[in-house]
Formats: C-alpha cells, sequence, structure tokens
C-alpha cells in the first residue's frame, strides 16, 4: 500500500522548506511543528545525514471533523510532510491522508480524507 504523495524538484532544500510552508498555508494548513531531523540526529547521536525536516501541519476544518468521526484519530494528527533531500533533488513527500480510512477502517472519515488529499495535492502541485 503507498502511504505517501511525493514530488522531487530541482531545487534548493531551504527555498523548497518556504515554499512548502507557504503552499500549504494557501490550502488551510498550518505548521503546528518542525522536526529537524539532521540537527537532532547529529546533536544527540553525533550522526550526519542529508538535510530532512518533519514539518506536522494541521488543517483545524478537517481535523475538528475527523475527531468528531473518531476521538482516537487524533493518534495519526497531525499530518506528516517531509522536506528532504536526495541526491541533487529535493523531495517533498505527505502522508496520504487515506491512510487514516485504512487504519481505523471508518467510513465517516473518507469525505475528510478526501478533502485532505485534495488540499495536500494542490499545494504539492504548486510547487512544481
Amino acid at each position: 500500500m503507498s502511504y505517501d504523495r511525493t514530488v522531487r524538484l530541482n531545487r534548493d532544500f531551504a527555498g523548497t522548506v518556504t515554499a512548502v510552508r507557504d503552499a500549504l498555508a494557501e490550502q488551510g494548513f498550518g505548521v503546528l511543528t518542525e522536526i529537524d531531523v539532521t540537527a537532532t540526529l547529529k546533536a544527540k547521536l553525533g550522526q550526519e545525514m542529508e538535510d530532512y525536516v518533519i514539518l506536522g501541519v494541521c488543517n483545524p476544518s478537517l481535523a475538528q471533523q475527523a475527531l468528531e468521526a473518531d476521538r482516537t484519530v487524533g493518534l495519526l494528527l497531525p499530518c506528516n510532510v517531509v522536506v528532504r533531500t536526495e541526491g541533487a533533488v529535493t523531495v517533498v513527500q505527505a502522508l496520504d491522508p487515506a491512510t487514516m480510512v485504512t487504519l481505523t477502517g471508518l467510513p465517516a472519515l473518507e469525505p475528510v480524507a478526501d478533502e485532505a488529499r485534495r488540499r495536500l495535492d494542490a499545494a504539492l502541485a504548486a510547487l512544481t
């Protein structure tokens, strides 16, 4: 099962992170958390790795709808968006919201997942 929505870009990492934030904001998503995986692994383990950031994003309206359908779905929120380098390209990946329907088996989450997917896909498309 594919659980990601992915675009590959020929642009720099820092500029891509900024562009991702802007594209997500245009679709009603705010960034709640940012984890600099590269810096964390360097500081905690002394390990080097490529640029890698995890953005925890949320669209409040969609989150509310999902939580009304199932309070436990909070375990799957916020939606994670990864920005990372892969060789000469920058990869942007979002967790496919359909995953929450698959994992929970709740049909009531399908409309929320469909709308979240539409918005995330629009944000990713705006980057290309």
